[in-house]
């Protein structure tokens, strides 16, 4: 492992590299779960977490972050200016800006203000060959020529290594509220999604979880039941702005559910405590043993046929495996953790994939695609995408060193 410190140093790093033809793996808060920024076998691991310089321009809502910053630290800093960053997730305390760019990480705030590749101002990124590229200079339009830097999110550290990036920042809001609903169906959720969006401008966050994992995170939490009863779906709404946002998220959830089927909170602890029953499901899903994690998208239009179709293939194929889904609603973004199969069948996987790409989704929403799904990757992008793909990582590493079988299945390193 090499720990560089700076942008000159990690460069130095990957020229020798190039020049040695040894492979690299760049390496961030390694809270990926697709196994992107795992060595396997010869490669040097490249740490950037030492890269951890960090500005925030209050006038110009922008931080120029360096690539093994956490979301945690950029958004604290922010705060202390009266902003905040649009991508959110549970992991923020480990999860570094790299990382992220790597992945294209959504989160819980997608909705609202978009995933990383629409945070990206401008970046500092270390080509195969050792040679830098900076693009700091943010102009909000421009037409000259090509844009390297819409390359890296998404590349999960196969055609660059990120060391440093500029993203947009917006206003803190002043005021939030969060709803927490009970409800009997999944298209009953997305009935009240989209009326939620249509009548509330602020609503930032539409998280949906089931019956499984709201059993699982209290009996790992210890937490109290938030409803009068028990339901088979669960929807968290969260709005913010410069406005009390409760009143009209309160109005636009009139009449959806029964009595009782609503908690309701506005202020920061009485909101956290409605998240942890959302946010505590990873670490209540690891407590439990060790799960196969699948991050898929699909229409939100398929969404309720995709979760019945899920749990008919689990009742006739893998009738003891213990599904635990939650995701983030307006996307179609579900998180599938299956408890209870050998670490190495991967068959229900694949079936889930399958299942996902004949409904015209995604096998990977916004966790990556790393060494764990590039096999599958034609489930989602056509020959021709994938051709291109392999063009643009031969033409920037025609050597292949950088995070070689990452995305594409290419093991050669020459």
């Amino acid at each position: 492992m090499v720990r560089p410190g700076t942008t000159e140093e990690t460069a130095q790093v990957v020229r020798l590299c190039h020049e040695a033809g040894v492979a690299v793996v760049p390496q961030g808060g390694n809270t990926g779960l697709v196994g992107g920024s795992v060595p396997r076998g010869g490669e040097l691991v490249l740490s950037l977490r030492r890269l951890q310089e960090l500005h925030i321009d209050a006038a110009n809502r922008q931080a120029l972050a360096g690539a093994g910053v956490t979301l945690e630290r950029l958004q604290q800093e922010a705060a202390a200016h009266g902003l905040t960053f649009g991508v959110d997730m549970a992991s923020r305390g480990s999860a570094t800006l790299g990382g992220m760019v790597a992945t294209n990480a959504g989160g819980m705030h997608v909705l609202r203000y978009g995933p990383m590749r629409s945070q990206v101002l401008g970046y500092v990124a270390v080509l195969a060959d050792g040679s830098v590229i900076e693009r700091l200079r943010y102009v909000a339009k421009e037409s000259a020529g090509f844009e390297p830097g819409a390359l890296l999110p998404g590349s999960e550290g196969t055609l660059a290594v990120v060391t440093g990036v500029l993203v947009r920042l917006v206003p803190a809001p002043r005021y939030a509220a969060v709803a927490l609903l009970g409800l009997e169906r999944l298209q009953d959720a997305i009935e009240a999604v989209r009326r939620a969006r249509e009548r509330v401008p602020s609503l930032q966050a539409a998280e949906v979880f089931f019956a499984e994992g709201m059993a699982l995170v209290r009996e790992h939490a210890g937490l109290p039941a938030p409803l009068q009863r028990d339901y088979p779906v669960y929807l968290l709404l969260e709005a913010a702005g410069d406005t009390d946002p409760a009143e009209e998220l309160a109005a636009a959830l009139e009449d959806v559910g029964d009595a009782g089927a609503v908690a309701f909170a506005t202020g920061t602890r009485e909101r956290e405590r409605l998240w942890a029953y959302r946010e505590r499901h990873t670490e209540a899903v690891n407590a439990a043993g060790v799960p196969h994690k699948l991050d898929v998208a699909v229409p939100l239009a398929e969404a309720a046929r995709f979760e019945a179709e899920l749990r008919r293939l689990f009742a006739e194929e893998a009738p003891t495996v213990r599904p635990i889904l939650w995701g983030h609603l307006a996307e179609g973004n579900f998180h599938v953790n299956l408890l209870g199969l050998a670490p190495d069948d991967e068959r229900v996987d694949v079936r889930v994939l399958e299942l996902v790409a004949s409904l015209g989704g995604t096998i990977s929403s916004e966790h990556g695609v790393g060494v764990a799904k590039a096999r599958y990757l034609h489930l989602s992008r056509s020959a021709a995408e994938l051709e291109a793909m392999r063009a643009i990582k031969k033409a920037l590493d025609p050597r292949g060193i950088l995070n070689p079988g990452v995305i594409l299945p290419v093991e050669r390193v020459g």
